[in-house]
Parts: C-alpha cells; structure tokens; sequence
C-alpha cells in the first residue's frame, strides 16, 4: 500500500474503528451491573479513545479538524461493534454477553490491524498499527480473564 490517499484512508478507517470501540465499551459500562465490569469497560472505553487519537495524529486529512468532536459524535450504528450490540438480546445482556462480544469483537480487530501493518511501507505508520494490535491484544486478554471471573462466579 504504497499511495499516500489510500494509507491517509486506512488511517481514518482505523481511527473510526477504535471510536466504534469505544461506544461500544461506554455503552456497555452502562449495562454493567458489578462494579468490577463496569470498571474494566470504563478502562477500556478510555484506552480505545487512546487508540483513535494515535490514529489521529498520523492522519493529515483535513476533514476531522478537531478530535474531541470526532470522538463525541453518536455512535456509528453501522460498524461491527454497534451491530454486535443491535444484535444482542438486550433483554439477557449482562456482563458474561458483554464480554463474549467484546472478546469476539478484540479478536476480529487485532487481525485487521496486524493485516493492514503488513500492506503499509511507511514504518512510522506501520509501528502505530502495530502497537495498536499489540494493545488490543491487551484487551482480548483482559476481557477473557473478566469472562473466565464471571463463569467462575456462577
């Protein structure tokens, strides 16, 4: 992936994925009925925001002139993350559901970063999709230590 327009797309393609993260984890601490998922989801709403800024400032698009903006517009209903939720049963989400989607879903992005590092020649850009995937690993992990908590809880 060598043109610079397709490698600034990517970029915003990741930002707005880690925004979709994180309303995703906001919208789930919401839910959260302990106080330990709440937390962690809290966490991790923060650090997927983290993630999105990262994105944010290799991206020289001059079409997201202000990130706090970006990062406080609704949800976007269309993403994977969003749609994992329309499609939960609402009526049983609780923390064990939360944490089946939020590992399902870490799973699916940590792959796509780690496969759209491998198209990029600048390594600048390259180390953030990187730490990116290396992070979100962090998260798959710690969703599946919370999930293996609550199936010991049962």
């Amino acid at each position: 992936m060598s043109d610079q327009a397709e490698v600034q797309k990517a970029i915003k393609e990741a930002m707005q994925t880690e925004k979709d993260a994180m309303d995703f984890y906001k919208y789930g601490a919401e839910k959260m009925t302990t106080d330990k998922a709440r937390r962690a989801f809290e966490i991790l709403a923060a650090e997927e925001k983290q993630h999105a800024h990262m994105f944010y400032n290799i991206y020289t698009g001059t079409d997201v002139p202000d990130f706090e903006a970006f990062m406080s517009a609704a949800p976007d209903t269309s993403s994977s993350w969003w749609k994992a939720l329309q499609q939960a049963d609402m009526d049983s989400f609780d923390e064990r559901k939360a944490m089946e989607l939020a590992i399902e879903q870490e799973e699916e992005l940590e792959k796509a970063l780690r496969a759209k590092a491998e198209t990029i020649e600048d390594d600048a850009i390259k180390q953030v999709y990187l730490a990116n995937a290396r992070s979100t690993h962090h998260h798959f992990e710690l969703c599946m230590e919370e999930y293996k908590a609550l199936q010991g809880a049962s």
